[in-house]
């Protein structure tokens, strides 16, 4: 019983930084599971990665039908994030044998994810400026390539999402405020979350065909996240999101330095 609430509690903690801010999920509830509950990082990876999905479902639904949702962004993103998220899954399928080797390698995927994370929230947006130099000066070969830049872009969120659980919120929207610097950050965040439903989704039923999702520990969870999101999300107009996305930065910095070393 005392497991429970804490797992819920620790689902109202993130659902509240999710409602905050709306990223955060996995860079926050991985390390939870991992250093405060002693959950192997496959087990943390896969249940965190259900956890994401399913509250990230209401999300996508409410910036859906207002309309700030890129569609097509969204297909190009799918266009390379499934079949990396597939390629991890069959690699850690053939590692399944060398499991000690495997949770190494994630937990090390987790950190360098965490600390590339918190730098894109610090400068989310430079980036973003960046962006908009670059595509003033090539316009057309930018436009030209777009496509392709978009699915590379889901290609790498799909490799770190399914091996790390971690990076579909803050590195997603990091990524398409750089290659579409001048489309609303609305539609920014509304067409990020609505690709990473099913990114995760799929990442999860990976990893639960694999054996590493702890169901009880998912319930759990979601009990306490549900409400998180809500009191976030009518906290999120009293306190400036700037503030709150460097605070998210620094506690990211602090595990993933010390899944380092």
């Amino acid at each position: 019983m005392t497991d429970t609430l804490l797992y819920a509690g620790a689902g109202l903690l993130v659902g509240t930084m999710v409602g905050l801010t709306g990223v955060g999920g996995g860079s926050m509830m991985t390390p939870i599971l991992m250093l405060l509950f002693g959950q192997s990082p496959s087990v943390a990876v896969g249940t965190d990665l259900l956890f994401s999905a399913t509250t990230k479902l209401a999300a996508t639904a409410s910036f859906g039908f207002s309309r700030r949702v890129d569609w097509p962004i969204v297909g190009r993103l799918l266009l390379g994030s499934v079949p990396g998220s597939a390629a991890v899954v069959i690699g850690l399928w053939l590692a399944r044998h060398t499991p000690s080797a495997a949770d190494a390698i994630t937990s090390r995927s987790i950190a360098i994810i965490l600390l590339v994370t918190a730098v894109a929230l610090i400068f989310q947006m430079q980036l973003q400026r960046v962006g908009l130099k670059i595509t003033a000066r090539a316009l057309v070969h930018v436009e030209r390539h777009k496509i392709l830049l978009t699915a590379l872009a889901g290609l790498t969120l799909g490799v770190a999402v399914t091996l790390t659980s971690v990076g579909a919120g803050a590195l997603g929207v990091t990524a398409l405020i750089f290659l579409y610097p001048r489309l609303p950050l609305a539609r920014i965040v509304g067409s990020d979350i609505a690709h990473a439903v099913p990114l995760t989704a799929i990442a999860g039923l990976g990893h639960w065909w694999l054996g590493d999702v702890n169901g009880g520990l998912l319930v759990s969870l979601l009990v306490g996240s549900l409400p998180g999101i809500f009191l976030g999300s009518f906290a999120a107009a009293l306190v400036p999101e700037k503030v709150v996305r460097y605070i998210l930065a620094a506690v990211l910095l602090l595990v993933g330095g010390k899944l380092v070393f």
